[in-house]
C-alpha cells in the first residue's frame, strides 16, 4: 500500500467532491426570470461557481445590464430559497469519490470539507447524499462570521482553511479544489494544495498554482504520495 505523507486533508465542495452545477444553474435562472431577465445555459453556470451563491448571481445579472442593490437582494434571496428547496435533484459525486473517502478514511486519515457554499446548505447536502458523516467538519461561507470589512472570511481568505487544519488535529494538512479561490486559501494558509482540473476551474487547471493536478478523483491519492507535506 502506498504510503500518503499526509495527516488531514481538506476538500472544497462545488467541482471538487460534487458536481453541482445543474442545481446551481437551476437556482441562478429561477432568480434571473423573476427580476426580468433572461435565462441562461445551465452549462455557462460552470463559469459563475467559485465564490459563493452571491458572487455566482451577481456576475450573471451583471451580464444583462445589473440591479440596483435593493433589487439585487430580493433576487438574493429568492436564489437561496429556490436552492434551498432543490439542491440535490441532479448533484452528485464525481466518479471514484466515494470510493476514494473510503480508502482514505480506512487509512485513518481526517477530513473536512471547507466551502465557499453556506455551511446549512453544504451539510443539507451532503446529507441527502450520505456522505456528511465521512467529514469531521464541515466549513461553509458564513461558518468564520465576517471581517471588519462587514464580509463573510471565506475562501480565498486563510481562515477556514486554518480553522479545517485545526479541527483535524493540526498536523500535516494538505488541502484540493478546483479554482483560484481554494488555491489562493490554501497558499495564504501555508498548505500545500492539489487542483481538480475535472472541476469548475476558473483558470486553466495548470495555471492555478496548485502544488499538483489531478484530471479524474481517482488519481487522488497517487497524488498524495506523491506530494511532498512541505510543497
Amino acid at each position: 500500500m502506498t504510503d500518503i505523507p499526509f495527516d488531514a486533508i481538506g476538500f472544497d465542495l462545488d467541482g471538487t467532491l460534487l458536481d453541482t452545477f445543474r442545481d446551481l444553474g437551476a437556482a441562478v435562472n429561477h432568480a434571473l426570470v423573476l427580476g426580468g431577465f433572461n435565462a441562461v445555459s445551465v452549462e455557462s453556470s460552470k463559469d459563475l461557481i467559485g465564490g459563493g451563491a452571491k458572487i455566482m448571481l451577481a456576475r450573471a445579472v451583471e451580464a444583462q445590464g445589473g440591479l440596483p442593490e435593493d433589487e439585487f437582494k430580493r433576487l438574493y434571496k429568492a436564489m437561496l430559497g429556490y436552492y434551498e428547496e432543490h439542491n440535490a435533484v441532479h448533484t452528485a459525486p464525481y466518479p471514484g469519490v466515494r470510493e476514494a473517502l473510503a480508502e482514505l478514511a480506512a487509512r485513518g486519515i481526517r477530513m473536512a470539507v471547507v466551502t465557499n457554499k453556506f455551511e446549512a446548505f453544504a451539510r443539507n447536502v451532503l446529507t441527502q447524499l450520505d456522505l456528511v458523516n465521512t467529514f469531521e467538519t464541515v466549513i461553509g461561507g458564513d461558518s468564520m462570521g465576517k471581517g471588519d470589512d462587514g464580509q463573510f472570511l471565506a475562501k480565498p481568505h486563510p481562515a477556514p482553511v486554518l480553522a479545517a487544519r485545526e479541527a483535524l488535529g493540526g498536523g500535516r494538512f494538505v488541502f484540493i479544489g478546483d479554482s483560484t479561490y481554494d488555491v489562493r486559501a490554501a497558499k495564504a494558509a501555508g498548505v500545500p494544495v492539489i487542483a481538480a482540473a475535472y472541476g469548475y476551474c476558473d483558470r486553466h487547471p495548470h495555471e492555478l498554482g496548485a502544488d499538483g493536478v489531478i484530471d479524474s478523483f481517482g488519481e487522488l491519492i497517487p497524488a498524495l504520495a506523491a506530494l511532498s507535506p512541505a510543497a
